[in-house]
């Protein structure tokens, strides 16, 4: 692993953003220190965090009297936010909602509160349950916890079985993407407004460049050799880009330029698309008990070209501010939004369909969640398992990462990378000025890596 330092980004990475909005389960977010009384908590906008935030107020805080305060932000906005506030150390917020890429520099500079020893002292915890990828990718080089999964994810392929079985289309059982490609082609207007594939487009290495990179890799490309050489202009990485923007241009969404997650989960769940690649984590709301689609998807492996798999790994997770006034109510409510009562909860109010999963491998052994999740459950916990982040590709590479390059500068690399990809699926250059101005901006962080 080389040494990570922290760059200029991530300590000004908001300083020009925009204002921010809070959206309050429990009151506005405010400063820490009321007497151990709240917490805040910074997190992303997903759907299985808004349920989260809904259901505090009535167990959580009538539970433990510990006020929870969110503040809750598109996906973008929130890790600007939360690398402002751990960056400078601020303490606005206790808990936020980070991932395994971010744990290894957030830790190395001492941003995050180690968790081993509220681990230890939580019977009620469970760390051993939590799925073995998951607790290793929130372990730092120093053998220490900082993060606690609210659910992990790899990516799969979703479609439409019942538009399927109408065109005549069989799923492979371990599609590639040229067979992928062929499908899209063919259902692209199965329905009346319907296209073939959604993918994301959106600017941000979190958005576009997540999925991008699985297809990067598994034919046969990497965003830099062992040796720190930049590679985004290499024959496997422009094939894997030409290919990405050539579909989703011809067989994609409207606005695919500015779809990412929640557009993409939008699209297939009101018949806009007929398949979607993404994260398996979807899968809940989709099967959800007021999902239009409920029954209707298929579940497929994330596609490949040259290699075995192509899954990418993933977690949010509760990350523990260093800095924080109230670390031990923030630890309980870690535990309990992390935790297998937070699941049961879930269950029984919103669906087994609806848990955050990903994270614990009772989840899998309940016979509720099994039934409700019987269309998508093993594949998930299959895609997580043979994921591998140390080995994505078909070289080796200078870093651990399957979607991102774990580096503290990828965040902003792949966010520059991410504005001229956006922008070739929106016609306004070429792949190929696309890409070569990425090669420019990655040469740059290679070159800091090589002469360390």
């Amino acid at each position: 692993m080389p040494i990570r330092r922290v760059p200029s980004i991530l300590l000004t990475a908001a300083a020009a953003g925009p204002l921010l909005v809070a959206c309050s389960g429990a009151g506005g977010a405010g400063g820490s220190g009321d007497g151990g009384a709240s917490v805040n908590v910074l997190m992303v906008n997903n759907p299985q965090m808004t349920e989260l935030q809904k259901l505090t107020a009535d167990h959580f805080t009538k539970e433990t009297g510990i006020k929870v305060n969110f503040t809750v932000l598109p996906e973008n906005e929130v890790r600007d936010k939360i690398s402002q506030d751990f960056s400078n150390q601020a303490g606005q917020y206790d808990v936020a909602t980070i991932s395994n890429f971010e744990v290894p520099f957030y830790a190395k500079n001492q941003w995050l509160h180690p968790l081993d020893e509220y681990v230890a002292e939580d019977e009620g915890f469970d760390r051993e349950d939590i799925l073995e990828p998951m607790r290793e990718s929130l372990t730092a080089e120093d053998g220490k916890v900082y993060g606690q999964p609210f659910y992990g994810e790899s990516s799969f392929l979703m479609y439409r079985k019942d538009v399927f079985e109408a065109e005549g289309l069989t799923m492979p059982a371990k599609p590639t993407w040229e067979q992928v490609a062929e499908l899209a082609a063919k259902a692209d207007g199965a329905e009346k407004g319907m296209k073939g594939i959604c993918l994301r487009g959106q600017p941000g290495w979190g958005e576009v460049i997540a999925p991008l990179t699985t297809v990067v890799n598994t034919m046969g490309g990497t965003w830099f050799t062992k040796d720190w050489e930049a590679r985004l202009t290499s024959p496997e990485f422009t094939r894997a880009t030409k290919f990405y923007v050539g579909l989703v241009r011809e067989h994609g969404e409207s606005g695919a330029a500015q779809a990412g997650y929640a557009e993409c989960l939008n699209n297939l769940t009101q018949g806009k698309v007929a398949m979607w690649y993404d994260a398996t984590a979807a899968a809940g709301s989709l099967e959800a008990d007021d999902s239009p689609v409920k029954g209707r998807i298929g579940y497929a492996p994330a596609p490949v070209d040259r290699t075995e798999s192509s899954g990418w790994l993933y977690t949010w997770a509760w990350g523990l501010q260093k800095a924080s006034k109230n670390p031990d109510d923030a630890w309980k409510f870690i535990s309990w939004a992390s935790g297998k009562e937070y699941e049961e909860l879930v269950g029984e109010e919103l669906g087994w369909a609806n848990v955050p999963a990903g994270k614990r491998a009772s989840t899998y052994e309940r016979p509720e969640y099994r039934k409700a999740a019987a269309a998508f459950a093993d594949v998930t916990r299959e895609a997580i398992s043979s994921a591998d982040p140390t080995d994505p590709g078909t070289q080796p590479r200078p870093t651990i990462g399957i979607q991102f390059v774990d580096i503290p500068e990828f965040s902003d690399l792949g966010t520059r990378v991410s504005q001229e990809i956006s922008a070739a699926i929106a016609g306004r250059q070429s792949v190929d000025e696309a890409l070569k101005k990425s090669q420019a901006l990655a040469e740059k962080v290679g070159e800091e890596y090589r002469n360390r």
